[in-house]
């Protein structure tokens, strides 16, 4: 028996799952999930010793690599001074002033302690900013857990949303409208119908959670244009594409503006860590200057601050992001092209250091279509990659991430893993 198969066969008995977060478990591939215990660089070291091309990076966070260098420093510097305060540290400042460096159109900004947090808090502040109920939100885009965006569109374009999981009360998900993501006439359909009752229209700029797609040009623009005209807050959801398809995050590389953002994943450098900013007159309205509560023992906690701010430094050196794009490219490029002359119908995507690979003839734009993909083959691939020493995200409907340490070696090897891969489905 394999380590990895006692450790979960051991976690099963007291950790829900066996996992802590439900795609860890493999159930999307089947097997049984591998349990790591190291990292450096652009690969993983599992509990066997085991050594893998890392292509999911935390889910993103590990864009300089893992257990790099100078974060490593920073995190055991911060240490010795405590863990925890639980009151304002100077890091907390110089981090935010830092993240307006990337993004500008975040005036002010509050952290949290993660994703979910932020973009609960964003709809909260959104809501209690326009003075209004009702949300809209996409088809296939993930916001995290929080109850009101654990919601499925309903029967029709215009009906209110019903509850995708257990537990959450219907009563709060008719709050919650659903739309197809690329399609501008059903967004402007339901404007015309409910646009004044709309608080905030949350949206991954470009998706992350159901594979990765770019939105069709002028979509964003057309997002921008109905909420503008309806005072509706536009928030992007750029936990996976903050700092990653460009220095920018999506809003920088599409050139659109939300009134509100909402980070994760990369401002922690591997640490639990979100964060949400905009416009200052809607920032203000949090408390204590505003009646908008949100609050959090953790948030902007010190060490997780030193990993973020040493991550963003490095993201600062010259041709960092021209680097990043060219080898997330030829990966992608060359995974494609052998499929290709393996007779296997592959598309594939990518921006910075983000891509996402679909098993399809034709190019890929909607939920609807990724759920069209080829699920069987997908799995089939997942596992003859990782047999190979190459760790792909176990689901189809996850983006994969590429970080500045997978040199031309790393990714020769990868596409060598691919060759023989596709040869053998």
């Amino acid at each position: 028996m394999r380590v990895s198969e006692h450790l979960f066969h051991e976690a099963s008995k007291s950790i829900a799952g066996g996992v802590n977060s439900p795609v860890r478990a493999f159930r999307a591939v089947g097997g049984t999930p591998v349990f790591f215990a190291r990292a450096e660089g652009p690969y993983l070291y599992d509990a066997d010793g085991q050594e893998y091309i890392d292509y999911i990076g935390s889910w993103g966070p590990m864009i300089a690599g893992h257990a790099n260098p100078q974060v490593l420093d920073a995190v055991r510097n911060a240490i010795t001074n405590g863990l925890s305060f639980g009151a304002p540290t100077a890091i907390e400042t110089d981090m935010a002033e830092r993240v307006k460096t990337f993004f500008p159109s975040m005036d002010k900004l509050r952290f949290c302690s993660s994703g979910t947090e932020a973009t609960m808090s964003a709809i909260r502040l959104a809501r209690g900013y326009t003075g209004r109920d009702t949300i809209v939100k996409f088809e296939g885009c993930y916001h995290g857990h929080s109850d009101s965006l654990l919601v499925k569109a309903g029967s029709g374009a215009l009906t209110f949303g019903v509850p995708s999981s257990p537990g959450v009360p219907a009563d709060l998900a008719k709050h919650t409208l659903n739309l197809p993501f690329n399609d501008l006439d059903a967004a402007r359909a339901l404007f015309a119908e409910q646009g004044d009752s709309i608080a905030c229209l949350i949206i991954e700029p470009i998706t992350g959670n159901m594979n990765m797609i770019i939105p069709h040009e002028g979509y964003l623009e057309g997002l921008r244009t109905l909420c503008d005209q309806h005072g509706v807050v536009l928030i992007f959801d750029e936990v996976m594409t903050g700092f990653r398809v460009s220095r920018g995050g999506a809003q920088e590389l599409l050139g659109v503006t939300p009134d509100l953002t909402c980070l994760g994943k990369i401002i922690g450098g591997g640490m639990p860590v979100g964060a949400f900013g905009g416009r200052a007159e809607i920032m203000d309205m949090l408390a204590p200057t505003g009646p908008v509560y949100q609050a959090g023992t953790l948030s902007g906690n010190p060490v997780a601050m030193a990993a973020g701010l040493a991550t963003l430094n490095a993201l600062n050196a010259d041709g960092f992001y021209d680097r990043l794009a060219e080898t997330t490219h030829n990966m992608v490029s060359g995974v494609v092209d052998l499929a290709a002359e393996a007779g296997i119908a592959m598309q594939g995507v990518s921006a910075g250091g983000m891509f996402g690979l679909f098993f399809a003839d034709n190019p890929v734009t909607s939920f609807a279509e990724v759920t069209a993909c080829d699920e069987d083959i997908f799995k089939r691939f997942f596992h003859a990659m990782l047999s190979r020493g190459v760790y792909l995200a176990p689901s189809m409907y996850e983006a994969g991430f590429v970080s500045s340490t997978h040199t031309e070696a790393v990714i020769e090897k990868t596409l060598d893993a691919a060759k023989a891969s596709f040869q053998s489905l």
